[in-house]
């Protein structure tokens, strides 16, 4: 990681990451706990979390537009226009206009621009690090958002009882616009590695690994020899085919989805993807209820607390990733997912904050492992010019039914209580263990470093 640390590009990418995740967190917490403050219903709640979590399912249709935008101007024009947008809310408060409205409407709009990225932000890191050294990269990465998130979480639940939840949303707008100016400084080499996007005062560009590889539907790989040249076209430096043969409108934007879309096909992550729909669904329901079951054991500090120990599990894993990558990953999810149910009915059996808060940690550490690992195979295996629109396409399929959780979640617990809404999630971790187990593609998979095609079964050459 030292040799990471060294590389200009990856610091300032890494800063900005740390910076944003910060942000992300005050605005979440401070935003979640307002609603409920202004309302006491799960049902608002549940809302909340539904227009928040929903635009991650629409995060495939930005995936062409992050392969082809200059990703350095895309992370700074986010940042710069959810400075904005968080800024509304105490300008609202100083007015006499604040509404739980107001708030419902400025949260899907943060996590809409998101949605560009966290996949440029994925999509940038093989361009600036080696092969190698991308499930280091990507473990520090998980640093940045999980343990950022762990602090933050827990820091933004105190802040909401000293200073109130409007105060943190101005300060989110610094830490948005401390973010821009990190992002000014990159220099990312485009995916062909023969142009860069650089900063005003960046150094010289760190050069893209080369893959020597190109896509195929099924997410095998054909020789570089066999596949044509692309040119570059002078005015953006692209390297998709579809902007250097003219076709860079509508068409090609479609033609770059379904790509993406049809890379996928045939590969182990389609049958993984199907059990994340359902963990997803449940983990939504609990997101949005967080607000209600933290008021029945500990108040907004409460609220801060379960926040953080979720990402403190999550952050540990991130951790371990590298040191249990040479293990079976199909057996490796299996044992981690079975840990992880046991470890979360626990926590809502125990009735107690600090019991509760220890046993989700230890619930989330799986879950920091297996989202490391699968990111680095991925950005091993998928070549850098498809990289953005399946990171986006994944992201959107794996997500698409926590918005949808959190709407039956709130709408659950308003009638049921949210300590049986919780107690689901658990026993949907155990049933995801039960499935990976039931598929033998899952079952079989073998270490991360092994894994160098996507696809379920090796065919014939």
């Amino acid at each position: 990681m030292r040799t990471l640390l060294n590389n200009p590009d990856f610091r300032r990418l890494f800063a900005g990451r740390l910076v944003t995740n910060a942000g992300d967190s005050l605005y979440f917490v401070a935003a979640m706990w307002l609603v409920w403050d202004l309302t006491g219903n799960e049902l608002y709640t549940g809302l909340a979390g539904f227009l928040t979590l929903a635009p991650a399912g629409l995060q495939f249709l930005f995936g062409p537009l992050v392969d082809r935008w200059p990703l350095r101007r895309l992370l700074v024009a986010t940042q710069l226009l959810q400075g904005l947008l968080v800024l509304s809310v105490p300008a609202a408060h100083l007015t006499g206009h604040l509404s739980v409205w107001l708030v419902l409407a400025v949260m899907p709009s943060l996590a809409l621009l998101n949605q560009l990225v966290y996949p440029a932000q994925t999509a940038a890191i093989p361009r600036i690090v080696d092969t190698d050294e991308l499930v280091a990269a990507n473990s520090l990465f998980a640093l940045a958002y999980q343990g950022v998130d762990a602090v933050f979480n827990a820091l933004a639940g105190v802040l909401v009882v000293v200073v109130g939840a409007v105060a943190l949303f101005t300060l989110d707008a610094v830490t948005f616009a401390l973010a821009a100016a990190l992002f000014s400084t990159l220099s990312v080499p485009r995916a062909d590695d023969t142009s860069v996007d650089r900063g005003p005062e960046s150094e010289t560009p760190t050069e893209a690994p080369t893959r020597g590889v190109e896509p195929t539907p099924d997410g095998g790989r054909v020789p570089e020899e066999a596949v044509p040249e692309r040119e570059e076209t002078a005015a953006h430096g692209s390297s998709d085919a579809a902007a250097s043969d003219g076709n860079g409108g509508a068409s090609g934007y479609l033609a770059d989805l379904g790509e993406g879309i049809a890379y996928l096909q045939g590969t182990f992550l389609v049958p993984m993807l199907l059990g994340s729909v359902v963990i997803n669904f449940a983990l939504g329901g609990t997101v949005a209820i967080l607000p209600s079951y933290a008021a029945h054991v500990g108040g907004v500090d409460g609220y801060g607390y379960l926040m953080a120990a979720l990402a403190l599990g999550i952050l540990v894993g991130s951790l371990a990733a590298s040191s249990l990558a040479g293990l079976a990953f199909g057996r490796l999810s299996i044992a981690a997912f079975l840990l992880s149910g046991a470890a979360w009915l626990g926590a809502v059996a125990a009735g107690r904050l600090p019991v509760t808060v220890a046993l989700f940690v230890i619930a989330f550490v799986p879950v920091g492992v297996t989202n490391v690992l699968i990111v680095s195979v991925v950005q091993a295996v998928v070549p850098e010019t498809l990289l953005g629109r399946v990171t986006a396409v994944l992201g959107s399929a794996s997500a698409v039914s926590t918005p949808f959780g959190a709407l039956a979640g709130g709408a659950a617990a308003s009638f049921v209580g949210p300590v049986a809404v919780i107690t689901v999630a658990g026993v949907a971790f155990l049933l995801l263990a039960i499935y990976l187990a039931s598929v033998p593609a899952l079952r079989r998979l073998p270490a991360v470093g092994d894994i160098d095609t996507l696809a379920t079964e090796r065919r014939p050459t």
